[in-house]
C-alpha cells in the first residue's frame, strides 16, 4: 500500500514564506534573495514528503497564488520580473481576488474580457523547471478546466473553444514528462452536459506516453463513469467529504487499468483521524479498486503544519493533527494495512460541555429568528436618531495596525507591561482614531480595532467553548495569514467581548461609533469546528453569544452594529442542490444574533467572494445596511442587486485596501455611478472595500480624504436630482 500527499503548507513552520517576500515588498531584499529563500521553502517541503509518503509532487510553490502562476504559464499576462508579477497581485493593476472554492484561501482571477481569440503559449515552463531543479517529486500543474472555470470573462459558448486551445499548449508542457501531478478540484462542481464533454475531448488530446494523476477534492464528481473512460493513469478521489464518491463506487466498480488514489485523512480539519475506521475504509476500497493508493482528501495547506510546537490543553492536544501528523497517519494507516504495525485501541476525550447552553438553543422558537418590525419602519426610526447625511461615509472597521501596536500587544502577551498599560496605550490610540476620523468628515466612525489581532481569533480568546493556538498559521492569500481558532465544545459569552472598548471610543464623539463584531458563519467557516454535534447547533450558540454582546451594546447608547459576514457565501457548499439546507441555518444564525432593538441599525460586511450567486439569500439576513468589495470587479457586482427587490442601504467599496495604490476621487466616482443606475442615491453609503488594517496610516489618510471629498461632491452633485 503506498502512499501519497499533496499541497504541504508553504508556509514553513516559522513563517518563512511570509517574511521573505514581505521583506522584497519593503525593499529591503533583492529579487535573487527572494526567489533563492522561496527555493529553499520548496527543499524543506520536498525533504518533509521523502521523510513520510510515497509519492508527492514538485513545483507547488509559488510567489503569491498557483493560479495566477498559471495565467502567467500560458501566456494571459507576461511579467518581467518580480515588481511586475506583485504588480498584478497587489498594484494598480491588481487582479480580483476571490475566495477558493468553499476554503478561506483566495485565488487571483484571470480575466478574459481584454482577448477577442484565445491566444496561449508556453510563457514559463513552470512545471519543467521546479521539475528540473529538484530532480524528485512529480510535477505539479493546475488542470486546464479547472482554470478556466476558475477564471471570468469567457462567454459561456466559447468556453470549449478556449478550452481546445488551452489543450494544445497543455499538450506541449505535458510532453516532456513521463508523468504529472494534475489538480482539477473543480471537477466537483455541478457541470453541464457541454461541460462534461469538452472535459472529455480536452483529456483525450493528451498524449498517453505521459501518465497523468489527476486530482479532485472538496467534494464527491457527479461523472465519475466519463471520467474511468479517460486516457489518465490514476484518480484521486475525497472518501472523507465526497460521500458520493463511495456510492459511485460501490454502484459501478473502478476501472482495472487505473490506480486509485483514495483521500481518507482530512486536509481541512484538525481532528485526529479515527484510524480504525480509516483502515476499514481502505480494505473496502481495495476490493473496489484493483490498485490502490492512499492519500490526503484535500491539500494540506488548508492545516497548520505541525502540533508538536503548541502548548494546549493535553486532553485537546491527544485529538488534533495538524499537516506533518496528516502524514505520519498516512504511513501508519498503510503500515496497519500490510499488517507491518497493530492498531492500538484508543480513545478520543471529548470537552467543553455546557448544559445552560444546550439549554438555550434547544429552546429557541420561530420567533427567535423573525424581526419583529419591519426594514422600513425601522429605518425611520433608525434615521430619527441618527440623521445622516445623503452618501454617509464610513470605514469597515480597523485601522493601520503598526509595528507599535503590535510591538505593545506582544509585551502584553508576555507580561511585559500590565493590563493598566496596554488598556491605556489602546484607548490612546482610539482616541486618536476618532480625532482623526472627525477631523476628515467621517459620518460613522470607527473605533479602530487596536486591540485586535484577527477578527475571528479576537472573539474565540473571550468565547468558552473556543481556544486558539500558538503556531497554528495557514495562508488565507498572498502572505496574509492567520490562525484558526479550536471549537472544541459548547460556545458561551461569560463577558463583555468588545463592549469596554467601543463604549469609550462613543464617549469622544457626538458621532455615531459602530459596534464591530465577527458573525456566527465567519467565526465557523475561519476555525477548526467540532464534530460531534450538527454545524448549526454551532451557528446558533455563536449567534446567542453575539446576541448577548449587543445587547450590552444597546444599554451603552451604541446606536450602529456591524456584523462582519465574509465568509456567508465561502461556506456554501459546492453543489447548488446542497445550498438549501446550508442557507436555512446561515441566515437564521445572522436573523438570531440580530434580533434585538429595531432602533439599532445592524450592518453586515462582505467581501472577495462570488456575492452575486447569493444576493437573494444575502437579502433574507434582513439587515440595514451592507458593505461589499466592489473595487476589483469595478462595481460589477451590482448588476446582481438589478433582478431582486432590493430596499436596503448598501456601501460598495470604493477603494481596493488590498492595494498599496491610494485611489483618485476619479476613479472611486467611476464605481459609484456604476452602483447608482441600480441603487438609489438615499440608500448608498461610500466606503473601502474592507478593514484598513494592513494599510499605512499615509495611505489611509489620503485615501480616506479622496472618499469624504467623492462624497461631499456628490451630495452638492445629487442632492437637489430628482
Amino acid at each position: 500500500m503506498q502512499t501519497y500527499a499533496y499541497g504541504f503548507p508553504r508556509i514553513g513552520e516559522n513563517r518563512e514564506y511570509k517574511k521573505a517576500i514581505e521583506s522584497f515588498w519593503k525593499g529591503e531584499s533583492s529579487e535573487e534573495k527572494t526567489r533563492e529563500q522561496i527555493g529553499q521553502i520548496q527543499e524543506t517541503m520536498l525533504a518533509v514528503y521523502e521523510r513520510s509518503v510515497d509519492r508527492f509532487p514538485v513545483g507547488e510553490m509559488t510567489f503569491y497564488d498557483s493560479i495566477f502562476d498559471t495565467a502567467v504559464m500560458l501566456g494571459v499576462y507576461q511579467p518581467k520580473n518580480l515588481n511586475e508579477y506583485y504588480n498584478l497581485c497587489r498594484g494598480q493593476e491588481a487582479l480580483e481576488m476571490t475566495k477558493w472554492f468553499n476554503t478561506n484561501y483566495h485565488y487571483l482571477v484571470p480575466d478574459f474580457a481584454q482577448f477577442k481569440s484565445p491566444n496561449f503559449s508556453i510563457h514559463w515552463n513552470k512545471p519543467q523547471e521546479y521539475f528540473n531543479r529538484y530532480q524528485k517529486g512529480i510535477p505539479f500543474l493546475i488542470g486546464p478546466f479547472t482554470f478556466l472555470k476558475l477564471s471570468k470573462g469567457i462567454r459561456r459558448q466559447n468556453f470549449s473553444d478556449y478550452l481546445l486551445a488551452l489543450g494544445s499548449v497543455y499538450g506541449k508542457i505535458l510532453q516532456n514528462f513521463q508523468e504529472v501531478h494534475m489538480e482539477e478540484p473543480a471537477f466537483v462542481l455541478e457541470l453541464t452536459a457541454s461541460e462534461i464533454k469538452a472535459i472529455k475531448s480536452l483529456y483525450r488530446s493528451f498524449s498517453k506516453k505521459t501518465a497523468i494523476h489527476l486530482f479532485t477534492y472538496y467534494e464527491s464528481v457527479d461523472f465519475l463513469r466519463d471520467l474511468f473512460d479517460l486516457p489518465i493513469k490514476s484518480i484521486g478521489l475525497d472518501f472523507v467529504h465526497g460521500t458520493g464518491n463511495w456510492e459511485a463506487l460501490r454502484k459501478y466498480g473502478f476501472p482495472e487499468d487505473k490506480t486509485l488514489i483514495a483521500g481518507v485523512v482530512d486536509g481541512r480539519n484538525i481532528w485526529k483521524t479515527d484510524l480504525q475506521g480509516a483502515v476499514d475504509c481502505v480494505k473496502i476500497l481495495s476490493k473496489l479498486a484493483k490498485k490502490t493508493v492512499i492519500s490526503n482528501a484535500a491539500p494540506l495547506y488548508h492545516l497548520p503544519v505541525s502540533v508538536k510546537t503548541e502548548s494546549l490543553d493535553p486532553r485537546l492536544m491527544q485529538n488534533l493533527a495538524f499537516a506533518k501528523e496528516r502524514l505520519e497517519e498516512l504511513r501508519f494507516i498503510a503500515e496497519v494495512f500490510e499488517n507491518k504495525r497493530k492498531l492500538s485501541p484508543s480513545k478520543l476525550t471529548g470537552l467543553g460541555g455546557d448544559l445552560k447552553v444546550q439549554k438555550r438553543v434547544g429552546a429557541l422558537k420561530a420567533r427567535d429568528f423573525q424581526k419583529s418590525v419591519p426594514l422600513l419602519k425601522r429605518r425611520s426610526l433608525q434615521q430619527k436618531i441618527l440623521s445622516l447625511p445623503l452618501f454617509p461615509t464610513t470605514t469597515i472597521g480597523s485601522f493601520p495596525q503598526t509595528a507599535e501596536v503590535r510591538k505593545k500587544r506582544a509585551e502584553f502577551r508576555a507580561r511585559r507591561i500590565t493590563a493598566e498599560q496596554y488598556q491605556a496605550f489602546v484607548q490612546e490610540k482610539i482616541a486618536q482614531a476618532i480625532k482623526l476620523q472627525e477631523e476628515l468628515g467621517l459620518d460613522v466612525l470607527v473605533h479602530g480595532e487596536f486591540e485586535r489581532t484577527d477578527m475571528v481569533e479576537f472573539f474565540a480568546e473571550r468565547l468558552e467553548g473556543i481556544t486558539t493556538t500558538q503556531n497554528g498559521w495557514i495562508i488565507s492569500y498572498g502572505t496574509r495569514v492567520y490562525r484558526p481558532p479550536i471549537i472544541f465544545g459548547d460556545v458561551a459569552r461569560v463577558s463583555p467581548m468588545t463592549l469596554p472598548e467601543i463604549r469609550y471610543a462613543q464617549s469622544l464623539t457626538a458621532k455615531p461609533v459602530k459596534g464591530m463584531l465577527t458573525g456566527p458563519v465567519t467565526i465557523i467557516a475561519w476555525s477548526f469546528v467540532r464534530e460531534d454535534i450538527p454545524i448549526r447547533e454551532v451557528a446558533y450558540q455563536l449567534a446567542l453569544a453575539l446576541q448577548d454582546e449587543i445587547r450590552g451594546y444597546e444599554k451603552s447608547g451604541i446606536k450602529i452594529v456591524q456584523i462582519d459576514e465574509p465568509a456567508f457565501r465561502e461556506k456554501a457548499p459546492l453543489k447548488k442542490r446542497d445550498w438549501p439546507r446550508y442557507f436555512d441555518w446561515a441566515i437564521k444564525a445572522f436573523r438570531l444574533a440580530t434580533n434585538t432593538d429595531a432602533q439599532t441599525q445592524i450592518h453586515t460586511h462582505m467581501c472577495y467572494s462570488e456575492f452575486g450567486e447569493v444576493v437573494k439569500e444575502i437579502n433574507k439576513m434582513d439587515f440595514d445596511v451592507i458593505s461589499i468589495e466592489a473595487t476589483r470587479s469595478r462595481g460589477d457586482i451590482i448588476k446582481h442587486f438589478e433582478k431582486i427587490d432590493f430596499k436596503r442601504q448598501i456601501g460598495l467599496g470604493v477603494w481596493d485596501i488590498h492595494s498599496p495604490a491610494v485611489p483618485s476621487r476619479d476613479h472611486m466616482r467611476e464605481i459609484v455611478q456604476r452602483a447608482l443606475q441600480v441603487i438609489p442615491k438615499e440608500n448608498f453609503w461610500i466606503n473601502p472595500d474592507c478593514g484598513l488594517k494592513t494599510r499605512t496610516w499615509e495611505e489611509t489618510i489620503e485615501s480616506l480624504r479622496n472618499l469624504v471629498a467623492l462624497s461631499r461632491q456628490l451630495r452638492r452633485d445629487l442632492s437637489n436630482k430628482v
